[in-house]
Formats: structure tokens, C-alpha cells, sequence
């Protein structure tokens, strides 16, 4: 019978590609759009009414696009609308978080040594979160419709600081990390579909209608539009944070994820400075710089890792823990693994445990049962290289045990 395990695997390997092929999509016209309206020369009389229009060589062929301030004199006979990369982003990143957080929350969503927490109040606390993120950007939005726009990032900033530090206060270091880019996907996702295309609806509904569009409607997209420009960056190193133990598992990580929106802000602005040929802020440059370098030191303070002894083992853990073989299996794990993936790494060259994953303990082994079955038992990517020697009969008994456990239920 097919290992469901190594199928369920695969489910989540499928909803990771997916995820990234949708986001390159996403990020890349959100980028080129931005890029495009803001490099339009606008100093030309265009006979066509155009606010500006831009000339490009791409593959082989020249392009020229203008951009009409808010519609077009007539409704043109066929539009290519810019939505499914954004919705099928949010839909796949969200299957992730199920597949991966919900469904393995008691490994990678809760961690005891934070906040002792249930599985469904873990999950409800991720979804109401979620929820809350676009229900106060937002309202923010709408209560600073008319301040400097400045006004209003450096709010948004403030909630996302204070959604930082929240969230490492219920979660594990990489779920905190994880649901920070989730909380800022999701804001970026909902200017989307709940503000953009409908807006964009209305102007097209106008002119089929013969009506003159109100321009508001463009002016409010294109506002959404460029804060989606700014937060773009900062998800996607969220997002692969999870790789990164120096990230996800020091002291000081919520702050680091703060600090990496200014990181954001100062890439783009470069960016968008240039692209709008207003000159070239070498200074972003060196912001940037000098923000990384704060992260950097930041990481320096103590891990933040589950104790070893005396952890209370619960759910599936317990089950690993009590199958035949265990014993076993935590011989072979203290004596192949557990020199890199400990507290206090004893190979050289690793100072922190590879993933901030330790396996020191009997609890530290059967919370990280799955992985150590995938890693090392049915494949053979742990350890790298088989630097510490494990023999296959070692491998075939971290299998056995694991199968023995009952665990062909993926979740």
C-alpha cells in the first residue's frame, strides 16, 4: 500500500509550487504595472486623450502603451484583467497554511513553551487574525483618505509592529513569522478583490452604460495599488523566514520582521524613484544597509528552543513515543542527528541547530517524528552527505517504528 505519508508530502509539495508560480505571477505585474505608470511620459499631446504613453522592446518586438487617466472615450471591444494571479496567490497560501500549520499545528503552530494552547484555539486565533489585519487596514484607510499618504503608511506600520510582537506571544517563532507575511498577504489580497475590481467594475460599467466615469473610483485603485508595491518585498522574505532559525528563532524576531517593512519601503523606494526618473536616492541604499546590519546583530541574542527536559509529550508525539521501537530510533537519532541538531551544535562550523530543529531529548525526537521519518527513513536527505555514517538497517528502523505508530493518517 502507498505510504500516505510520502502522498501527503506531495499534496503539500504540489500546494507550495503553486503558490510560488501564482505569487511570481502576482509580484511580477504588480511590479511592471507600477514600474510602467510611473516611467509614462506624460509631456506629450497624445491625439488619443492618453494621460501618457510609454514606448518598450521585449523578445524581439516594440510595444507602445498608453494609459488613459480614467477611461477611455468608448468601452474597448476585449480587456485582459490583472485579478486571478492575485486571488489564486491567496487561495494557495492559505492552503499551505492548512495543510502545513492547522493540520500540523502541534509541531509547527503551537509551541507550549510560548502559550499552552489547544488546537482549535490555535487555528482560531490564526483566522480571526487574519480577518482583523484587513478590517484595520481598511478602516485606516478610509480615516486617512484625505492626509498625506505618509501619515497613513507610518500607521500601518505601527499595526504591523504591534501584529509582530503578537503574534511571537501565541505562536512558535516560525508561525509568528509565517502568519506576519499571511497577515500582510491577505491585506494585499483583499485590496484586490474587495477595492480594486470593484472599482475597476463600476469605471467599466460606466462606460458601457455611455456615463463619464467618476475618477475617484482610479484614484482609490491606484492608492491600494502602490501600498500593495511597498508590502510586496517584506511578505516574501516572511515567507522564506521559515528556512532561517537566525529569523524566526531569536529573542528579538518580532522585531526583526519590523524591521525588515522599512527594508521593504527603502528597496522600492529606489526603485519607484528610479523607474519615475526623479533621480537615484543612493541613500535607500545605505538605509538599507545599515537595517540589515541591526538584523544581523539582533540575531545574535539567544535562540529561542523548546526545553528539552521534563517536556510534556501530548497528542501525536505521545503516540511515537509510546510505539514499538522508539528506544531504537532514539539511539540512532542522539547518535547519527543529534551532533548538528542540538542546543549547542558539536560539528564544526554549524553555531545553531540547522532549522532551529533539536533533537536531543526523547520529547524533542517524537514531536519531530514526521520529519525524521521523511528525512531520514524513506529518504536519505539527513544526514547531509550520511557525514555521520547511518546504515540502511537504521533507516529501515526509523520506518518501521513510524509505521508501527498508526501514522498512515497524514494529519
Amino acid at each position: 500500500m502507498y505510504d500516505w505519508v510520502v502522498l501527503w508530502e506531495w499534496i503539500e509539495i504540489a500546494a507550495r509550487w503553486l503558490h510560488v508560480i501564482t505569487a511570481i505571477a502576482w509580484i511580477g505585474s504588480s511590479f511592471y504595472f507600477i514600474a510602467l505608470d510611473l516611467g509614462l511620459h506624460r509631456d506629450r499631446n497624445l491625439a488619443s486623450g492618453a494621460d501618457g504613453e510609454e514606448w518598450q522592446v521585449h523578445g524581439g518586438g516594440f510595444y507602445h502603451i498608453q494609459k488613459y487617466l480614467v477611461a477611455p472615450a468608448a468601452m474597448p471591444g476585449h480587456l485582459v484583467w490583472f485579478k486571478w494571479e492575485s486571488y489564486a496567490t491567496w487561495l494557495s497560501g492559505f492552503a499551505m497554511l492548512v495543510l502545513v500549520y492547522y493540520l500540523g499545528a502541534e509541531l509547527f503552530l503551537i509551541d507550549p513553551t510560548v502559550m499552552e494552547l489547544e488546537v482549535w484555539q490555535a487555528v482560531g486565533i490564526s483566522l480571526a487574525s487574519l480577518a482583523f489585519g484587513w478590517i484595520a487596514y481598511n478602516t485606516l484607510c478610509k480615516v486617512f483618505v484625505n492626509a498625506n499618504q505618509t501619515v497613513l503608511m507610518v500607521a500601518l506600520f505601527v499595526v504591523l509592529v504591534a501584529m509582530s510582537w503578537f503574534y511571537t506571544q501565541v505562536f512558535s517563532g516560525r508561525a509568528a513569522m509565517l502568519h506576519l507575511g499571511a497577515f500582510t498577504a491577505s491585506i494585499m489580497s483583499g485590496n484586490v478583490f474587495f477595492v480594486i475590481m470593484p472599482n475597476q467594475r463600476v469605471v467599466v460599467a460606466d462606460l458601457k452604460a455611455g456615463r463619464k466615469p467618476d475618477p475617484k473610483y482610479g484614484k482609490i485603485a491606484k492608492q491600494r495599488s502602490t501600498h500593495n508595491n511597498y508590502l510586496t518585498l517584506p511578505v516574501v522574505f516572511l515567507m522564506l523566514s521559515n528556512h532561517y532559525p537566525l529569523v524566526f528563532a531569536t529573542q528579538w524576531n518580532w522585531v526583526i520582521a519590523s524591521l525588515v517593512f522599512l527594508m521593504g519601503v527603502t528597496i522600492r523606494h529606489w526603485f519607484n524613484t528610479k523607474h519615475a526618473r526623479k533621480g537615484n536616492p543612493h541613500w535607500t541604499w545605505f538605509v538599507t544597509v545599515l537595517l540589515f546590519l541591526a538584523i544581523a546583530w539582533l540575531s545574535t541574542a539567544p535562540m529561542r528552543t523548546a526545553e528539552g527536559e521534563g517536556e510534556a509529550l501530548r497528542g501525536e508525539a505521545l503516540v511515537y513515543a509510546s510505539a514499538p521501537g522508539f528506544q531504537d530510533v532514539v539511539g540512532i537519532v542522539q547518535g547519527r542527528c543529534s551532533m548538528c541538531h542540538a542546543a549547542e551544535p558539536g560539528w564544526e562550523g554549524l553555531h545553531w541547530p540547522p532549522k532551529g530543529v533539536v533533537l536531543e531529548t526523547e520529547a524533542q525526537i517524537a514531536q519531530e517524528a514526521r520529519r525524521i521519518y521523511l528525512q531520514a527513513g524513506v529518504t536519505h536527505a539527513m544526514p547531509p552527505g550520511n557525514l555521520s555514517y547511518m546504515e540502511p538497517e537504521e533507516r529501515a528502523a526509523i520506518a518501521e517504528w513510524f509505521r508501527g505508530a498508526g501514522a498512515e493518517d497524514p494529519v
